[in-house]
C-alpha cells in the first residue's frame, strides 16, 4: 500500500512538472490566440452565428433582454416543455417564461431561429455603484449566416413591438390628471395617477350598433395607422368630439375607447392650467397610446362663440383681439390670476407642439356644442363628431341584455312592441334608463313593467310640451300678424319717415313757380 502511495505521488509530481513546462512554453497569450485562431476557423466552416443579450449591460438594464423575455413568453406556454411563471407590478395576468438553460425555436418570415436562456454563476463580484446578481442571465440568439440580415434589420424590430403590446395589454392602464395648481410630484411629473379600472366596453355601451361599429374601425385604423399617417405627413393623432344631453354615455365612451385600445387616460383639468406654456409643458409629459380628455369644455372654461359675440356688440372686433382669444383662468400670480388663451389650446390640439409624441388621442366632450368657437370643431383639431343622443331602441334592447340578461326572445311580443313605439318619443338617456333597471334588477318582470310605465309618462309629457309650445308659436304667429295687419290699415301720413321730405320739396316747387 506505501509503494501505491509512492507510485501515485511520482505520478502526481510528474503531471505537475509537465504543466508547470507547458504553461511556459505555451503563456497564456499563446493559448488565448489559439483559441481565437480556432474559433474563427470553426465560425468560418461552421454555417450559424451567435449574438449574445445579457440581462445587464454595465451597470444599466438591458431592453432588448426584458422585450426578448417578454416576446418568448407569447410562445413558450405551447412549446416550452419547462416554464417559469412571472407576474410583473402592476401586471393582471401571468407570463410564462423559458427556464434557466432551456431552448426555443422561433420562425420569422420563414427563417427559424433558435433562443437558449443562459444562466451561469457570476464568478467574481466586480466594483459596481450597486450589488450585481449572483447569477449572470441572458439569452443567446442562434441564426444562420444566410438570415443575418433579414434578423437584424426587421426581426429584432418585431420582437421589441411585439413586447410593447404584451406589455401594455398585461399592464393596468392609470388614470392621470393634472396636479392642482401645476406643482410636481417626488419625480417631477406634472400628472397625479391611480389605476384605471373602468368596466365599461363597446359591448356594454348603449348606442346604435352601427354607429358603434363605425367608431371601433375608426380607432382600429387610427391604431395601426402609423405608416399610412407617416406617408402623408400628418402627426400620428385624432380628434373626437362627444356631444349631447347630460347622461347619454360620454365618459363611457371615452373608457369604452381605452380599453378597446388598452391606452392609458390623461383627464385634464384646464382650470388648473395657468399659462400656454404650463399646457404644453403637460403635453410633452404625456405619453405615447394614450386618450388626452378635456370634459365639458364648455363649463370649465370660457371658450364662448366669436361669431355669437360679434353678434352682441355693436363694434367689429378681430379674431386677433385678445378679449377674444384670451379665456380667463382664476390662479396664482402677481396680478391676481393668469390665463391660458384660445390659440394657446389650439396649438395644443393641432400645432407643433401637439406632434411631440405619438399616437394619441384627444376626446373634448361638451353638453352645448353651439357655445364652442368653430376653431375648435373643424377637422384636424376634432376629426370625429360623436352625438350622443337619447336611448334608442336598440340601445335599449342593449341595456336589458346587460342589467336583466333579457333579449327580445324574453319578451312578450305586445311589450316588444310597446318599448319599440315610446322609447323614441319619450327622449330618455340611458342613465335614467339604467337607474330604473337597476332598482329593479332582484325581479326581472317588474323591472320591464315599471320601465314601460316610465318611458310612456316621459312620452306623454314631452307630447304635452310640445303642444304647449305650438299653441305658443301659433299665438306669437297671430300677435305679428295682427300687428303688421294695424301697420298696413294705419293713415298713410302718420308715422312714415319718407313722406315729409317728400312734403317739403312739393312746397319748395310751388313757391318757385309763384
Amino acid at each position: 500500500m506505501k509503494e501505491y502511495w509512492t507510485s501515485l505521488a511520482s505520478l502526481l509530481g510528474v503531471l505537475a512538472f509537465c504543466q508547470s513546462l507547458l504553461q511556459v512554453i505555451f503563456p497564456p497569450e499563446l493559448r488565448f490566440a489559439c483559441l481565437k485562431v480556432f474559433n474563427r476557423v470553426f465560425n468560418l466552416f461552421s454555417s450559424y452565428c451567435y449574438f449574445d443579450i445579457t440581462e445587464i449591460d454595465g451597470v444599466n438594464t438591458n431592453e432588448l433582454y426584458n422585450a426578448v423575455q417578454l416576446y418568448l413568453s407569447s410562445s413558450v406556454s405551447t412549446n416550452g416543455s419547462r416554464l417559469s411563471l412571472t407576474r410583473a407590478l402592476n401586471s393582471s395576468a401571468i407570463t410564462f417564461g423559458l427556464s434557466n438553460n432551456d431552448c426555443i425555436v422561433d420562425t420569422f418570415n420563414g427563417v427559424s431561429v433558435v433562443w437558449e436562456h443562459v444562466v451561469t454563476q457570476r464568478q467574481a463580484q466586480t466594483f459596481s455603484w450597486r450589488p450585481l446578481p449572483e447569477e449572470k442571465r441572458g439569452f443567446t440568439l442562434r441564426i444562420r449566416k444566410r438570415d443575418k440580415s433579414l434578423i437584424l434589420d426587421s426581426y429584432l424590430d418585431y420582437v421589441m413591438e411585439k413586447a410593447n403590446e404584451i406589455r401594455r395589454k398585461n399592464q393596468d392602464r392609470l388614470l392621470y390628471t393634472n396636479s392642482r395648481g401645476g406643482s410636481l410630484d417626488s419625480r417631477g411629473h406634472p400628472w397625479e395617477s391611480v389605476p384605471f379600472k373602468h368596466p365599461s366596453t363597446f359591448d356594454t355601451l348603449a348606442m346604435d350598433p352601427v354607429k358603434k361599429r363605425e367608431i371601433m374601425e375608426d380607432l382600429k385604423d387610427f391604431a395601426n395607422g402609423q405608416s399610412f399617417y407617416l406617408k402623408t405627413g400628418r402627426a400620428w393623432k385624432r380628434g373626437y368630439l362627444l356631444y349631447g344631453p347630460p347622461g347619454t354615455g360620454k365618459s363611457s365612451m371615452i373608457a369604452a375607447m381605452a380599453n378597446y385600445l388598452s391606452y392609458d387616460i390623461y383627464d385634464l383639468e384646464l382650470t388648473e392650467v395657468h399659462n400656454n406654456s404650463e399646457l404644453r409643458k403637460l403635453l410633452m409629459k404625456t405619453s405615447s397610446k394614450s386618450i388626452i380628455v378635456i370634459e365639458d369644455i364648455d363649463c370649465s372654461i370660457n371658450l364662448t362663440n366669436r361669431k355669437k359675440n360679434n353678434n352682441n356688440n355693436t363694434s367689429t372686433r378681430n379674431y386677433y383681439d385678445p378679449e377674444m382669444r384670451c379665456v380667463s383662468v382664476p390662479g396664482p400670480g402677481e396680478d391676481g390670476g393668469n390665463s391660458i388663451t384660445l390659440s394657446g389650446l389650439l396649438n395644443f390640439t393641432d400645432g407643433l407642439w401637439s406632434c411631440c409624441g405619438s399616437e394619441r388621442i384627444f376626446v373634448f366632450t361638451t353638453n352645448h356644442i353651439e357655445k364652442l368657437d368653430s376653431a375648435l370643431l373643424r377637422c384636424g383639431r376634432m376629426d370625429m363628431h360623436i352625438f350622443m343622443s337619447y336611448c334608442s331602441h336598440p340601445a335599449l334592447m342593449i341595456l336589458m341584455r346587460n342589467y336583466l340578461g333579457y333579449d327580445e326572445s324574453n319578451l312578450d311580443a305586445d311589450v316588444l312592441k310597446q318599448l319599440a313605439e315610446v322609447v323614441d318619443k319619450a327622449e330618455m338617456t340611458p342613465a335614467d334608463i339604467s337607474e330604473v333597471l337597476i332598482k329593479n334588477r332582484r325581479c326581472k318582470p317588474k323591472a320591464v313593467s315599471e320601465l314601460l310605465e316610465a318611458l310612456k309618462t316621459r312620452a306623454n309629457r314631452n307630447l304635452l310640451q310640445n303642444v304647449i309650445l305650438r299653441e305658443k308659436n301659433s299665438e306669437d304667429i297671430m300677435e305679428d300678424e295682427e300687428q303688421e295687419k294695424r301697420a298696413l290699415e294705419s293713415p298713410p301720413n302718420e308715422g312714415s319717415e319718407f313722406e315729409e321730405p317728400c312734403k317739403k320739396q312739393e312746397v319748395e316747387d310751388e313757391e318757385k313757380m309763384k
